[in-house]
């Protein structure tokens, strides 16, 4: 049945692949040389320079390094040619294959790929949308010094091609460039931390590509101090009040290992009687670990090996549970996954001050949210001293912990230690 399946597939795309293409002749744009050449004999009017070599190409475009006349250095982000009239044709060959599918397998879920290819690509393929979101986020986030993104030229820029500020950098994973340029490897995790935590529980406004290519890290020789660079703001994922609200509490109760809310806000996000599972996939822990407390120890080499194993093992209930939750969080568990990539590489996984940073957004996103929906001016103040309280408890938490790992905090406890051997 499996290779009967298998077969009709093929033949499906191989048709489809006959259709849409066979009528074509050779396009001498298709070639890179060519359409390079063009734009450097047609645009000599903007450019003193035009570095034909892109410093990175994607499926959807390639970004290449030039300056303007008026010595400005840029880059140049220009949308391959056949991009626009080509994607529709091809969610249609996917929605095509995965009806095909679904008709021979009934448990098939995957139909939701259709779903968000249809809603995303066209934004996606909007450079003019991509700069808008660039300087959302940059205003969003303009209390963190610590993040640069990449200013926009709007009277250079079209829907196919963006002229940003030029910026640079190591990648956010690499470690080893870290190293030799002197870039504190906790801090950068930190301060990632920082920004989506604010994106997602605070703004509801979420850069959801964080591959290690769109996130660059640099440091000032003048100040020595160090930027995380944003790039690529073409996907965006929008919270709506009552799943960012659920997803706070989520967290909270993820966090303080209180397994009646774990349940209660898992199954208000779709998860159902899978939310242990759930919870695994959005911490990705093991199940012990998330009774026990995800902020009580790293992961170790054995959890994760379990965690592997039962991502095979339990894959149809995993289909399942990206088919029940809401839309929305598809994309947050793409971001998670890629965030927690970025943390196993510079070996931060799991640390505590990541959990301390969601605690603290989650705390403000639900007070703002409560205030916002109290009348009374009594109440609003109750919620504000609570607020305040918990995020002096955390405060206090956090010191703690760096006076525990200090060099300080050693001297300060093997002093009281010998006080108190006196005393006895």
């Amino acid at each position: 049945m499996a290779l009967r399946a298998l077969k009709f597939a093929s033949l499906t795309a191989a048709a489809s692949g006959i259709y849409l293409y066979g009528n074509k002749f050779l396009d001498p744009n298709d070639f890179g040389v060519v359409r390079v050449g063009r734009a450097i004999a047609t645009i000599k009017e903007l450019f003193l320079s035009f570095e034909d070599t892109p410093l990175g190409a994607a499926s959807l475009a390639q970004v290449h390094k030039a300056v303007l006349q008026d010595g400005r250095t840029v880059a140049v982000k220009i949308q391959h040619p056949k991009v626009q009239a080509q994607s529709s044709k091809d969610i249609l060959l996917m929605e095509v294959l995965l009806l095909v599918v679904k008709q021979i397998f009934p448990d098939f879920e995957f139909m939701w790929l259709v779903e968000e290819a249809k809603k995303n690509l066209p934004l996606e393929l909007d450079f003019l949308n991509e700069g808008r979101n660039a300087e959302k986020v940059a205003h969003m986030l303009k209390n963190f010094d610590f993040l640069k993104v990449p200013r926009i030229y709007w009277e250079l820029s079209t829907r196919r091609v963006l002229l940003m500020e030029f910026m640079e950098g190591g990648q956010v994973n690499d470690r080893a460039y870290m190293e030799r340029n002197g870039i504190n490897v906790n801090e950068i995790s930190r301060n990632l931390g920082k920004l989506y935590s604010e994106m997602i529980f605070v703004n509801g406004f979420v850069h959801c590509d964080p591959h290690p290519g769109n996130v660059l890290v640099k440091k000032c020789p003048a100040s020595g101090k160090a930027y995380i660079i944003l790039l690529d703001h073409g996907l965006y994922q929008v919270l709506s009040e009552s799943f960012r609200m659920d997803y706070c509490r989520l967290w909270q109760a993820l966090i303080k290992a209180d397994m009646k809310r774990v349940q209660k806000y898992s199954r208000r996000l779709g998860a159902g009687d899978l939310y242990p599972l759930f919870a695994c996939m959005l911490t990705a822990r093991s199940w012990e670990s998330v009774n026990r407390g995800i902020d009580q120890s790293p992961v170790s080499a054995s959890e994760d090996m379990e965690i592997r194993s039962n991502a095979a093992a339990y894959l149809p209930q995993i289909t399942q549970l990206l088919n029940n939750v809401p839309r929305q969080m598809l994309l947050l568990l793409k971001t998670n996954d890629l965030l927690r990539g970025i943390e196993s590489a510079l070996h931060t996984r799991a640390s505590a001050s990541s959990f301390l940073n969601m605690s603290r957004c989650c705390i403000r996103a639900v007070s703002t949210y409560q205030r916002n929906k109290s009348h009374s001016l009594y109440r609003r103040a109750q919620i504000s001293l609570a607020e305040a309280l918990s995020l002096w408890q955390i405060n206090l938490y956090e010191l703690f912990l760096w006076l525990k790992g200090s060099q300080l905090g050693n001297w300060v406890i093997a002093l009281l230690r010998r006080m108190h051997h006196f005393t006895y």
